[in-house]
């Protein structure tokens, strides 16, 4: 099994302006180096994150899949993805980068079940909400 990451690098350092969504793709990358970190524990053999330039033509930099948008009637390639490779082969396209976050937080949920270590990523206040709305549960048994 294989995940890879793909975000704009300028959003990511925003270039572009957007403070909301340079905060979520920073939990992103995050997420995904700390679930790097720790793959073996759910059974991930690699873990990619691709920060993609404009000057770049995009490509992935392990799993061949690309989502696509039509705006003004062109095809623009989404600068965030998250493709997973499953064991049977099949690849899950996430391009909402709500759903990309609660992917890669519901992954180190489950790290965070199996060690014993800290896995916790400090997440922006918009990456927290996205997250806490999903209700993943990362220690229910805890709290109770």
């Amino acid at each position: 099994m294989r995940l890879e990451l793909r975000v704009c690098q300028h959003c990511l350092d925003g270039d572009h302006g957007n403070e909301k969504r340079t905060a979520l793709l920073n939990d992103m990358v995050n997420c995904a180096e700390q679930i790097k970190k720790h793959k073996e524990v759910i059974d991930l053999d690699a873990v990619h994150i691709r920060k993609v330039k404009d000057d770049e033509p995009g490509k992935p930099a392990a799993l061949p899949v690309v989502s696509a948008t039509i705006q003004n009637d062109q095809v623009v390639l989404n600068d965030t993805q998250l493709v997973a490779e499953g064991q049977d082969g099949n690849m899950l396209l996430y391009a909402n980068p709500d759903d990309v976050l609660t992917v890669l937080a519901g992954n180190l949920d489950e790290i965070s079940k199996a060690v014993t270590e800290d896995v916790t990523v400090d997440l922006s206040p918009i990456g927290a909400e996205i997250v806490s709305e999903a209700d993943l549960g990362a220690n229910r048994e805890q709290e109770q």
